[in-house]
């Protein structure tokens, strides 16, 4: 049931349709403006984290369609027939979450993919094109594709827990958009490290590890702490309130 109100949405197709263009067309035009490094930052040179710039854009739209996967049926009223139809409210939750999130893994795996070869093949001759041998690179792709299925996870949570759109919306965005901007330029990497979208671009979406922020892995379990507080108090609030 979940699967046909996701793909019964008008916004679904659309939301899936711009995060693949605009990763796509956002990690061409970085790897086509990538310059062949120095000498003296070779050894730091790594165009998979250009390459994979658009999961910034990737991650807003995929993270809304979490949010209004749930948000929306409160909008229309739907929800009231939906848990007359599955009483269970962690099941329906459940339900609900393993559909966005498994709709949200394959796109995010699929469009980071082919962003990284089509990004590739965009890259200026002379410059060090990167290939899936290389240390660290297919980490780097595979990670990024699944960080989208974790961010929609988290959308999900959040339009549990606040349940109107707008809201949820504003709470997304604080948190993987304008947090992570704040807490950047008050305490450097020391506390923003902790936050989605510099553990994607600090520590996921690169193929060299990067000083002072999170290993790969490390981000990666931090990302799933994030998943399960969000959809833990979503789901609890969810059991606890009236539709």
């Amino acid at each position: 049931m979940e699967w046909i109100k996701l793909r019964s949405l008008r916004s679904t197709p659309w939301m899936l349709l711009a995060t693949t263009v605009g990763m796509i067309v956002v990690g061409v035009a970085a790897m086509a403006n990538t310059k062949a490094p120095s000498p003296a930052a070779a050894a730091s040179f790594d165009p998979v984290n250009n390459a994979l710039a658009g999961v910034v854009i990737g991650q807003l739209v995929i993270g809304l369609m979490g949010v209004l996967a749930v948000t929306g049926e409160y909008s229309s009223g739907s929800i009231r027939s939906t848990l007359a139809a599955v009483p269970g409210r962690w099941t329906m939750l459940g339900a609900k979450s393993a559909v966005v999130g498994l709709v949200s893994l394959v796109v995010g795996e699929s469009v980071t993919f082919v962003t990284f070869f089509a990004g590739t093949a965009a890259m200026a001759p002379g410059v060090p094109q990167p290939s899936l041998g290389d240390a660290g690179v297919l980490r780097a792709v595979v990670l990024s594709g699944a960080y989208l299925a974790l961010v929609a996870l988290i959308g999900i949570g959040l339009g549990a827990a606040i349940r109107h759109s707008s809201a949820a919306i504003g709470a997304f965005v604080g948190l993987f958009f304008v947090l992570p901007l704040l807490l950047a330029g008050l305490t450097g990497p020391t506390v923003s490290k902790f936050l989605p979208t510099l553990i994607f671009s600090s520590s996921l979406g690169v193929s060299r590890e990067v000083s002072e922020v999170l290993t790969p892995w490390v981000g990666f379990a931090v990302l799933w702490l994030y998943v399960v507080a969000a959809l833990g108090v979503g789901g609890r609030l969810l059991a606890r309130r009236d539709a």
